[in-house]
């Protein structure tokens, strides 16, 4: 079989699997350690493939050049899958102010899929998000993403790093944590009312022990609150997902040069 294959363009293919093998290992759901790496390997080798076949034929020699053009393929590929993450733990960053609101700061759980320690809350949001954004197919475009950052980011082409990209940079980071303000604020909110209800107990009817009463009290109003506002969470979920999808795009526009 490995007549009919020209040696020529294993170096070209081996550009493109850098980048798919590198977005897959930090782009959110399939980056996941539930997934095994062979299937990452695999995935992104046939994928490539794909890939390599829907592009026009180039032949790129081994030398020191080429070193540089790997590399540069494997800064792309993280870049745009951590961008995507950095963007979807906006989820997590909200649970992380309602946890402390409720008293859950301390009650840290390991999330299996990262390995890292994440509040129960924004556990609970990050799965609802996910379950979202396998609802809707995000997942093929992220895989279509992927496909089309060929058209943004040449294989012989360097990166460009002008002077808009600190500015996205803060920009991205803004929209990550006004969307987990956005998320947390109307439980943030209630309980801080529960707090100064509290607070007034005290003051009024000092024999009742508010340290005692107040944390089941606003683990309660959290959960009623949590019930009713869920549906306003599916709706700031679609939009994190869109936000994701258009600073994958810009960000490929910023280092492609276009």
């Amino acid at each position: 079989m490995l007549d009919f294959i020209p040696l020529s363009v294993i170096p070209t293919f081996l550009l493109i699997f850098a980048r798919t093998l590198a977005f897959f290992m930090t782009v959110p759901l399939f980056s996941y350690r539930t997934i095994p790496t062979l299937f990452k390997i695999g995935f992104s080798f046939f994928l490539s493939i794909v890939i390599f076949t829907s592009m026009e034929p180039s032949v790129f020699a081994l030398d020191h050049h080429y070193i540089l053009l790997l590399l540069k393929e494997v800064t792309v590929g993280l870049a745009i899958g951590l961008i995507a993450y950095i963007i979807l733990s906006a989820v997590q960053i909200a649970g992380g102010f309602i946890d402390f609101q409720m008293g859950f700061a301390i009650a840290n759980v390991v999330d299996p899929q990262t390995g890292a320690q994440s509040p129960i809350i924004g556990q609970f949001f990050y799965t609802f998000a996910l379950l979202f954004l396998l609802s809707v197919n995000g997942h093929y475009l992220l895989i279509d993403g992927m496909y089309n950052s060929y058209q943004f980011i040449a294989l012989d082409g360097f990166l460009s790093f002008d002077g808009t990209f600190g500015s996205f940079i803060v920009d991205m980071f803004n929209q990550m944590f006004i969307i987990a303000f956005q998320m947390a604020i109307p439980i943030v909110g209630c309980l801080f009312l529960v707090d100064v209800a509290l607070g007034l107990i005290a003051r009024t009817v000092p024999q009742v022990n508010v340290f005692v009463v107040g944390l089941p009290l606003k683990i309660l109003v959290s959960f009623l609150a949590i019930f009713v506002f869920l549906s306003l969470y599916m709706m700031l979920a679609k939009f994190i997902f869109e936000t994701m999808f258009t600073t994958m795009r810009d960000l490929m526009v910023i280092l492609g040069g276009s």
